[in-house]
């Protein structure tokens, strides 16, 4: 799209508000590790988190909580709950640890939103051996990376349903987008290849 000077005019339908986790310090909150340094080539090093939420045709919210790859732009995690609720971020958590080879130490990166901060996702985070790092408070830019996943999701995926009608049709349009990303949308930033093959690629070295 930039070598051809292309532009996205297409109307995001989705943009019902920006969802904020923040409530305050409620817990702890772990210092900044990347200082919007995003420049990790190496798969599994570096990892971003949040959840968005997008208003669903029967007036309802569906929530999604994801995990992106720095360097490969993967998705290594995806979950969508009807709640922005503590079991929402587990299962993200989980999904996570069955897509990443056991003991790596990889940077999982947040904004300060409470459900980060709170003592189940920390202590989560430290029997895997992960390291926190979280965004200045109301900073967006300090996670980037997951913030312009998201953005990809909401214009490439959901402009062609401008409302899903429930969270079943929603999940299902989601998790085909997310393999089809994953799998088959290609990127200058991965060097031409899918996610998945930068992945593989990276990793041969």
């Amino acid at each position: 799209m930039d070598e051809l000077n292309v532009q996205v005019s297409l109307y995001n339908r989705h943009r019902n508000g920006r969802y904020s986790s923040y409530k305050g310090t409620v817990g702890k909150v772990a210092r900044n590790v990347l200082h919007q340094h995003f420049n990790e080539t190496v798969p599994f090093k570096v990892l971003h988190t949040d959840v968005t939420q997008v208003r669903l045709a029967d007036t309802k919210w569906a929530y999604v909580s994801a995990i992106t790859d720095e360097a490969s732009k993967e998705v290594l995690a995806f979950q969508v709950s009807n709640s922005p609720n503590s079991k929402l971020i587990m299962d993200t958590l989980d999904e996570l640890t069955e897509n990443i080879p056991e003991g790596i130490k990889s940077i999982i990166h947040s904004d300060q939103g409470w459900h980060y901060q709170l003592n189940y996702y920390t202590d989560k985070l430290y029997e895997k051996k992960f390291i926190q790092s979280m965004s200045r408070k109301g900073n967006c830019l300090d996670n980037a990376p997951i913030e312009s996943f998201f953005h990809l999701l909401k214009t490439e995926c959901l402009n062609g349903f401008p409302q899903c009608k429930d969270i079943g049709e929603f999940k299902e349009i989601t998790k085909n987008y997310v393999d089809w990303f994953n799998n088959r949308r290609i990127s200058q930033k991965t060097k031409g290849m899918t996610p998945c093959e930068y992945r593989e690629d990276a990793l041969a070295v």
